[in-house]
């Protein structure tokens, strides 16, 4: 009696154990956040509703599109005309690029990679490259909006930025990203092909129509044209009238991700140590664009730029560095990672390449990135 109560105990602790490890972000966020509340006591005021509600909306519409598969019968339409690999693959990553401005980078890759490497496996060509210019694709051309990344929309909504001075700020760092993304596609190995993949079919016109007017309202919220309270209350209703299964479908972890990090930050920010190290390392538009980009590398850059938000009132060095510095180590956008579960998932004995070459490949935009947009900011006095 006393063994089989044992079992069944470890087995109870592997799940949990396994929940755990099912996002290592969220659970990093849970211990800073509980370690935290050891020394100073959470309050309510350090969650930022705007946000939260505005995640929730964006979230829940594109699940919805999901669910439709509007950006599958999309792709796949523009891919079956295609005659070589090299113009697949450019396809590929160009669509992670701009979609990942309206649909988060997150969404774009999960949606493109995995057809991506239905066509590698359909072809027999190798497609290792292409995966890793789609991620770097999805995290450069996410940061052209405020609904593109997580760190954006917080960033976004914490400072009460304007769409023009946002677009203004980011604009050249989307530009020098293509730029710079076509040099890299040229490289890719060109081989005549045919790709014929069965067309989708529009699962339902009528409530592809009213998703799309609810992103068109859930947009105005973002840009302030309506409140997000009601926002959220439409978005939600929405849901529950059309398809209330989405609400069961959702990553309530990204959600629970952002609220342990706002109790983390809230709780450190309070403390001597934390604002003494903030000021000495923090005192102009540089040092922030400098420390973003780095602390980016090894916590995120989401949870980068929710720290550093509290202590700097430059938006701009941090909105740069942060989109800048999900470029570098596989953890330091959260995009990156979920190329590489897809892809090792695929090709399991890949995985040792797959992280050198990403490597080499993320380290060397990282590097250009770092360097020239900080000259160009400079020299146009963007900070």
């Amino acid at each position: 009696m006393k063994e089989s109560v044992l079992i069944q105990n470890k087995r109870r602790l592997k799940l949990n154990l396994n929940f755990l490890k099912k996002d290592i972000v969220f659970t990093i966020s849970l211990v800073l956040a509980m370690g935290s509340c050891l020394f100073q006591s959470p309050k309510i005021d350090y969650l930022n509703f705007p946000v939260l509600m505005s995640l929730f909306n964006l979230m829940l519409a594109i699940k919805a599109f999901e669910e439709l598969r509007v950006l599958d019968k999309f792709a796949i339409s523009i891919i079956n005309k295609c005659n070589n690999s090299k113009s697949v693959s450019a396809i590929l990553i160009l669509l992670c690029f701009f979609s990942s401005m309206l649909v988060t980078n997150d969404v774009a890759l999960l949606t493109f990679v995995p057809l991506t490497l239905v066509i590698s496996r359909k072809t027999k060509m190798p497609m290792l490259d292409t995966v890793i210019l789609q991620t770097i694709a999805a995290n450069i051309g996410s940061s052209l909006t405020p609904m593109g990344n997580p760190q954006n929309l917080f960033i976004y909504t914490f400072y009460g930025i304007k769409p023009v001075p946002f677009f203004m700020t980011v604009l050249s760092l989307a530009i020098l990203g293509i730029i710079f993304l076509y040099f890299f596609m040229r490289r890719l190995e060109r081989k005549e092909l045919k790709v014929e993949m069965v067309p989708i079919q529009m699962t339902d016109s009528k409530k592809t129509l009213a998703w799309s007017v609810i992103l068109l309202i859930i947009l105005a919220s973002i840009f302030g044209v309506i409140p997000s309270e009601a926002a959220f209350i439409i978005t939600l209703m929405t849901a529950v009238i059309l398809n209330h299964q989405l609400l069961f479908k959702m990553d309530y972890l990204l959600l629970l991700t952002f609220i342990c990090f706002f109790i983390f930050v809230g709780n450190i920010s309070n403390t001597n140590a934390v604002h003494t190290l903030a000021n000495a390392s923090l005192k102009d538009s540089a040092s922030v664009y400098f420390n973003s980009i780095l602390s980016s590398q090894f916590i995120s850059n989401v949870p980068a730029s929710i720290l550093l938000a509290e202590f700097t009132p430059n938006w701009k060095p941090l909105l740069l560095g942060v989109n800048i510095g999900g470029l570098g180590t596989i953890i330091a956008s959260m995009a990156s990672v979920i190329s590489y579960k897809l892809y090792i998932q695929s090709y399991p004995h890949e995985g040792k390449k797959y992280l050198l070459k990403f490597s080499l490949y993320n380290f060397s935009f990282l590097a250009f990135f770092t360097l020239i947009p900080y000259v160009i900011f400079k020299i146009l006095k963007i900070f």
